[in-house]
């Protein structure tokens, strides 16, 4: 049983959770109606904005002409929505885990709206998976062993990285939801899952607040710079997984691996993940669990 103190809830998260369940209600759509589909996507075309695909700020992104990256556009466009199906399913898991289980009382009620966009996101960014891209992209494996004892750590982990996964997914649907050089179908999808988002980032952020400061009375100092380690280790995992090999074999490129390893130790990419980043690298030390904005090579 996944259990955790009660929540000190103020009355500000009691009008959050209030303020966004209702929200979630007046706001509610059927993604098996909202959405249209047509037969295919131009091939030519952008598939994700050129200033988002992997290459971009490092010196591999010169040597590739117009029409590759545009191809590369589309197989990274694939991966982006395969990192979501994957992402979701684990967050999902993690949450039905902990719906109406003492500890989570009062959030619970939010979860089950949580529970059921997400389960649609899931959906629709498979759909498109498959549509478009025939396929969805296996996720790297994350075997980094996690400090989880305490529920108190445990319970911050988990909400921790949905927290992350979902400011790092929302860079991209931003972006992508507003760029008229995409289709029209590609935008209504980073729109409409930005628009949801929204929601579950504010609900997120109050949450990992309050389990951060339960976490803190229960573990002493070096047991929190254990759970900063990983949770560090955890953010270069999720933007490696940007960089995946079968999305430049797919998009014919001659050596893949030799690829990857030339983006990752490019000095330049590490502006673009910063900016990819900054919301929750920021909010992680507000709260007080950076103590630097370092983050290990890898």
């Amino acid at each position: 049983m996944t259990t955790a103190p009660e929540l000190r809830v103020t009355d500000r998260f009691r009008e959050l959770l209030d303020r966004l369940s209702q929200k979630a209600i007046d706001d509610y759509y059927n993604p098996y109606q909202r959405f249209e589909w047509p037969e295919s996507l131009e091939e030519d075309q952008w598939w994700m904005s050129p200033e988002l695909i992997s290459p971009a700020g490092t010196a591999e992104l010169e040597k590739l002409d117009e029409a590759t990256r545009k191809r590369l556009s589309k197989w990274e466009s694939i991966n982006f929505y395969s990192l979501n199906v994957h992402g979701i399913r684990e967050l999902l898991i993690e949450v039905v885990n902990r719906i109406h289980m003492p500890g989570f009382e009062v959030p619970s009620d939010f979860f089950h709206h949580f529970i059921g966009e997400e389960n649609e996101h899931m959906w629709f960014f498979s759909e498109f998976c498959l549509r478009y891209g025939g396929k969805i992209y296996q996720p790297p494996a994350f075997k980094l062993a996690s400090p989880r004892h305490e529920p108190e750590v445990e319970n911050f982990l988990v909400f921790a990285r949905i927290l992350f996964f979902e400011e790092m997914v929302d860079h991209y649907n931003m972006a992508m939801g507003q760029d008229e050089r995409l289709s029209r179908t590609i935008r209504q999808v980073n729109a409409i899952h930005h628009e949801d988002e929204s929601r579950h980032i504010a609900f997120g952020r109050e949450l990992v607040a309050h389990l951060y400061g339960l976490m803190c009375e229960k573990v002493d100092g070096s047991r929190l710079r254990e759970v900063e380690a990983y949770v560090k280790r955890y953010i270069v995992y999720s933007l490696n997984s940007f960089y995946n090999p079968e999305i430049y074999r797919d998009a014919g490129i001659a050596d893949p691996l030799a690829l990857r390893a030339a983006i990752i130790a490019d000095p330049g990419r590490r502006e673009a993940e910063r900016r990819v980043i900054r919301k929750p690298m920021a909010f992680f030390r507000k709260i007080g669990l950076f103590t630097d904005d370092t983050l290990p090579v890898g």
